[in-house]
């Protein structure tokens, strides 16, 4: 199977290489985001871009992602109903061999969208206060996270009618996900009522475990600790991966 997958990866990259249109949300949509949470709002939450640039980049990779892993979704639906799975029936494959190539396949994507927002990021005034190899362990991590995220998607991929419901619904799970966490605001700045869903989001743990490995500590929210928001990184990555993707697995057999 690991062969087949790879091999299917392969046809995924091939596929986005042949459609450039396909990077426009990881390449253009970052900076643009970047652009418009730090010098409009920076100044008035957190009193200069500097400094809120600062704090809100980790957080605008992690929302990055968030958006672009629901993408694979809307692709292999499309796929479903194009027939392009019916041809791969015929293939002397394993069954779940076309849903992890795609997945392992997404990795360029992610792997971009974290590159272009960090470059972006340096350009208008980003610096890291950490080592080297803490930022590639961020990058990493967070790239861990975008694939066992991406099963979500899949899974809604496989049992939506259409691409357009694929992406209706992806939003409504990745919106919640997303502006409900740490990202553009400190967490102790927020309502009671809404800290304790912000607590136990995944989601808020990804960003301070993004901001811990990128700037430092000084940037993280109070009463928490590096290896504690990356064992909870860590921990929501199995029960990604570990519930989602038999699921989509299995949405899949009984699609085809």
């Amino acid at each position: 199977m690991f062969r087949d997958s790879l091999i299917l990866a392969r046809r995924t990259v091939t596929k986005m290489l042949r459609n450039p249109e396909q990077f426009i949300d990881v390449t253009v949509q970052p900076v643009l985001m970047t652009v418009i949470f730090v010098f409009i709002f920076g100044g008035a939450i957190a009193g200069g871009t500097h400094q809120y640039l600062q704090f809100a980049l980790p957080g605008i990779i992690v929302q990055t992602i968030m958006f672009t892993s629901m993408t694979i979704g809307v692709n292999l639906n499309t796929d479903l109903k194009n027939g392009v799975f019916d041809r791969f029936r015929s293939l002397p494959i394993a069954r779940s061999a076309p849903l992890v190539g795609a997945v392992t396949g997404d990795i360029v994507r992610h792997a971009i969208a974290i590159g272009v927002t960090l470059l972006f990021g340096v350009i208008i005034g980003f610096r890291f206060h950490t080592s080297w190899y803490e930022v590639l362990g961020a990058a990493a991590l967070m790239v861990l996270f975008a694939v066992c995220l991406c099963w979500v998607s899949v899974l809604v991929g496989m049992l939506a009618r259409s691409s357009g419901a694929v992406q209706g619904l992806s939003f409504l799970v990745v919106f919640p996900l997303t502006f409900g966490s740490s990202t553009f605001v400190p967490a102790g700045t927020l309502p009671t009522w809404l800290q304790s869903w912000v607590a136990v989001n995944p989601v808020t743990h990804v960003i301070e475990s993004m901001r811990g490995l990128l700037v430092g500590h000084s940037v993280m929210s109070a009463g928490t600790t590096l290896g504690g928001e990356i064992a909870w990184v860590l921990v929501a990555c199995v029960v990604l991966a570990g519930v989602f993707a038999p699921l989509a697995t299995w949405a899949y057999r009984r699609r085809i």
